[in-house]
């Protein structure tokens, strides 16, 4: 038990390193697919808020944003399914952050 425990931790902290060093880039792109609402009582300094009900018709939009698309929600699983339509629309580098207050406390320590 011990060893699974182990690697879901490794795992954690691999995530947390690719992200961190994705968030380091000049370019990054943070965009909050939550709720107007949701991201008005919190979000990460400089994202952008494009609810995932939103995505479809603002592909135009992500095609035209800088590199990489850090998608973020509150836990990861709205972030994840954006990050899957856009991926299948074509678009690269597009990462699915997770929890917008993870990433908020990664972007701040950096």
């Amino acid at each position: 038990m011990a060893g699974f425990y182990s690697e879901v931790f490794n795992t954690f902290k691999q995530i947390e390193m690719d992200l961190k060093s994705l968030l380091s880039q000049p370019n990054a792109k943070i965009v909050d697919v939550r709720e107007p609402w949701e991201y008005g009582a919190g979000h990460v300094e400089g994202s952008v808020n494009i609810p995932l009900g939103q995505i479809q018709q603002e592909l135009e939009t992500f095609k035209g944003m800088d590199r990489p698309l850090i998608l973020i929600c509150q836990s990861g699983n709205r972030s994840g399914m954006a990050t899957q339509f856009l991926k299948a629309q074509g678009l690269e580098e597009v990462y699915n952050g997770g929890g917008w207050a993870a990433v908020n406390e990664l972007k701040v320590s950096l």
